[in-house]
């Protein structure tokens, strides 16, 4: 499976490289031959062994629309699923799917279902831990509804976390999307939320961990049938 660098990563990484190799030149010069300059250089190759991680844009496309399948949008760990009261858009009970990326998922996003984006927005709001319930509501998030051809529109959140300060959406209002296409991404520890509707077949388990483009979240049921 070939794996790229996310655009977003670009510019940080290059930072990173720089002042590494800034304290470890500083290290080796005034404290060779010591074990400090070796656990100096130890740590700064795992810190940037993890920031290339975080920062990969692994290269997985579904072929086909797949209507009635619900992507995983982002690489990470089932830590929702339930019934909860969608207030803000459909104001009635639906499925809850939350997936909560640690520093050591790639943190691409990507689109969950065929359909079109009929709103998208963005919140204002606090930096709690993601893996918090109340982040959900409470957190900086930017909201995105998307309507299937045959199963009904969803509610897909990307959702900052209490080191995460930006979140990048590159879909825009009354674009067609397919599965599995770039979506956003979202900078340190966050999560995304799915709404599915309560006749969805749940395909995952808590506690899952789950990948982006290779895992199906669910199975969406024709409401009309």
């Amino acid at each position: 499976m070939k794996i790229q660098l996310h655009k977003e990563g670009k510019a940080p990484l290059i930072r990173i490289i720089i002042v590494l190799l800034l304290v470890n030149v500083v290290t080796f010069t005034f404290l060779p031959d010591t074990l400090f300059s070796v656990i100096v250089l130890g740590l700064s190759i795992l810190f940037l062994a993890t920031a290339l991680n975080f920062y990969k844009k692994p290269e997985r496309t579904y072929k086909g629309d797949l209507h009635g399948l619900v992507n995983a949008p982002t690489d990470g760990k089932i830590v929702v699923i339930e019934k909860v009261i969608e207030k803000e858009f459909f104001n009635e009970e639906r499925i809850q799917i939350s997936i909560f990326m640690s520093l050591f998922n790639a943190h691409s996003n990507w689109v969950p279902v065929s359909g079109k984006i009929t709103h998208l927005s963005h919140v204002e709001g606090n930096f709690r831990a993601a893996y918090l319930p109340k982040s959900s509501h409470e957190n900086e998030h930017t909201n995105i509804l998307i309507e299937t051809p045959e199963h009904g529109t969803i509610l897909s959140k990307q959702i900052a976390g209490a080191v995460a300060r930006r979140i990048v959406t590159y879909v825009r209002e009354g674009d067609e999307l397919h599965i599995g296409s770039p979506l956003g991404f979202i900078k340190l520890g966050s999560r995304m939320d799915i709404f599915l509707p309560l006749e969805s077949e749940i395909l995952v388990e808590l506690g899952e961990e789950v990948r982006a483009n290779i895992t199906f979240l669910a199975r969406l049921n024709n409401p009309e049938k």
